[in-house]
């Protein structure tokens, strides 16, 4: 609520579930008109066939009662507080025949370290994603293992698949790791669920990749970030198979990959490496390290919340381990994770919340909620990104970009980089093109212009996405990727 206040959020990504959510509250498919037309998506084109993200239409209910984009950031934040009591659950399956005094300790600090988490505190910093399910389902998954309640956790284990295409990576891991476990054991039903899993999720991820999401109209190798290993999966293969040094070389550059992995294991003091658990963020890991999109290299987004259950759950796991053996080692291990997580969540998140100039918007931006109130209901809007949230709910919106749209009002800054304009001297030739052609400028201040069509002047380069567009990717800017902790 401290980044919707302070106009953190943007149409990129909160203004694309909200429209997405929106659509299968009205039982339709999820289509976001801010990811259609800044990407050239034809107009019907569906987020189905961007990610798989089927558990998303769980939240539709939510926008009965109110259709606001806020709804999405209260109900990751439940989902995430869901993962508490489960969190303190994995915990005393890892202290079974503990001393009561240690199996509660064990609970209240792993409980603790989870709900502060620097990852939950960034993907919270950032607005919603499709993460706020795979959090708790990853949780529940490994809590109904440790629990060899079977049937539950492959039932969580497919839920998890629902959340996003790579997600069935994480359950074939899972499976993995718990058909060894029953079989060291003795059991057999856990040993038989386990390789089921191990072959079904990678199974349900090979179909959403390979065949769902080309079925929904997703363009073959859109997200494909991998050109250091091939063009294409099948030459990366190849390219991995007769140079498999390769993947070292490309996980350590540029250096912020390296930087990365240590932050993520060091706030947890390297407890992690100690439980066979880490499996299921290898994959995850791996995408990042190896992908050439600089936007996975820092700990600033969302993507490390995927990694935080299992992180967490492999930490208690290795401490309960280190309990059996050396009671002094885990006590001291177990502070020093907590010293370092605690420390991390206050840089990236906790701290913030303790400053007043971060919740309020900054001077640039708060023409922009102002200038917002004056567009009308069902109006078609191009707006800055940062207000984008603010107007899905009553206008047609979709973000100003580098084409012209066309719309009936035209919400910008002038003075400010916005994304995804290269420089402000584009935003500003921008406002001068369209009040050449046809706009007239009907408020101004501090940098911020509204403007509205009032003829239909034809606009020199104005393009509409149609049936036949052909989707563009992201220009990622040259400064992203650079800093691990650049905001």
């Amino acid at each position: 609520m401290q980044s919707w206040t302070a106009l953190r959020l943007t149409g990129f990504d909160l203004g694309i579930f909200d429209q997405a959510v929106r659509a299968y509250a009205h039982f339709e498919l999820p289509r976001s008109p801010i990811k259609n037309v800044h990407h050239e998506f034809p107009p019907g084109f569906s987020l189905l066939g961007d990610h798989f993200t089927p558990a998303l239409a769980l939240l539709a209910p939510l926008y009965w009662v109110w259709d606001d984009p806020r709804v999405l950031l209260f109900a990751q934040a439940a989902l995430f507080a869901v993962g508490v009591p489960v969190v303190r659950r994995i915990a005393r399956h890892c202290f079974a025949g503990a001393d009561p005094l240690v199996v509660r300790r064990a609970a209240d600090l792993g409980g603790l370290v989870y709900a502060v988490g620097w990852p939950l505190l960034n993907s919270s910093y950032n607005g919603f994603h499709e993460v706020a399910f795979a959090v708790p389902f990853t949780l529940l998954m490994l809590e109904r293992g440790l629990a060899r309640r079977y049937g539950a956790a492959a039932c969580w284990a497919l839920l998890l698949c629902a959340t996003k295409e790579d997600m069935g990576l994480v359950a074939g891991a899972f499976g993995l790791v718990l058909a060894v476990r029953a079989h060291r054991a003795g059991d057999r039903t856990g040993r038989a669920t386990g390789v089921a899993l191990a072959l079904v999720g990678p199974l349900v991820s090979a179909l959403a990749i390979t065949w769902f999401l080309p079925a929904m109209g997703g363009p073959e190798g859109y997200y494909w970030s991998y050109g250091s290993l091939g063009a294409d999966p099948g030459s990366a293969l190849t390219h991995v198979l007769t140079a498999p040094w390769v993947l070292l070389q490309v996980s350590v550059t540029p250096f912020v990959k390296v930087a990365m992995l240590a932050w993520i294991l060091g706030t947890l003091a390297l407890l992690p490496l100690g439980s066979p658990t880490f499996l299921l963020a290898v994959p995850l890991l791996a995408e990042r390290v190896l992908s050439d999109n600089p936007n996975h290299w820092p700990v600033i987004n969302h993507y490390d919340a995927f990694l935080w259950p299992i992180l967490v759950t492999a930490s208690l796991e290795t401490l309960a381990r280190f309990h059996r053996n050396r009671r002094t080692a885990a006590r001291r291990w177990a502070l020093t994770a907590l010293a370092l997580s605690s420390a991390a969540a206050v840089v990236l998140g906790l701290g913030l919340l303790v400053r007043p100039d971060f919740w309020t918007p900054s001077p640039d931006k708060r023409p922009l909620a102002t200038a917002a109130e004056l567009i009308p209901d069902g109006a078609t809007v191009e707006a800055d990104n940062t207000i984008a949230p603010r107007l899905t709910a009553r206008t047609d919106v979709v973000i100003a970009d580098a084409v012209p749209r066309g719309a009936d009002w035209v919400l910008l800054r002038v003075e400010n980089r916005t994304f995804p304009f290269a420089s402000t001297d584009d935003q500003a030739a921008r406002a001068e093109l369209l009040l050449a052609h046809g706009y007239t400028e009907v408020w101004r201040q501090d940098g911020t212009v509204l403007l509205h069509r009032t003829t239909r002047t034809p606009i020199p380069g104005m393009r509409v996405p149609g049936p036949d567009s052909t989707p563009v990717r992201e220009a990622v800017p040259e400064d992203v990727g650079a800093n691990l902790l650049l905001r």
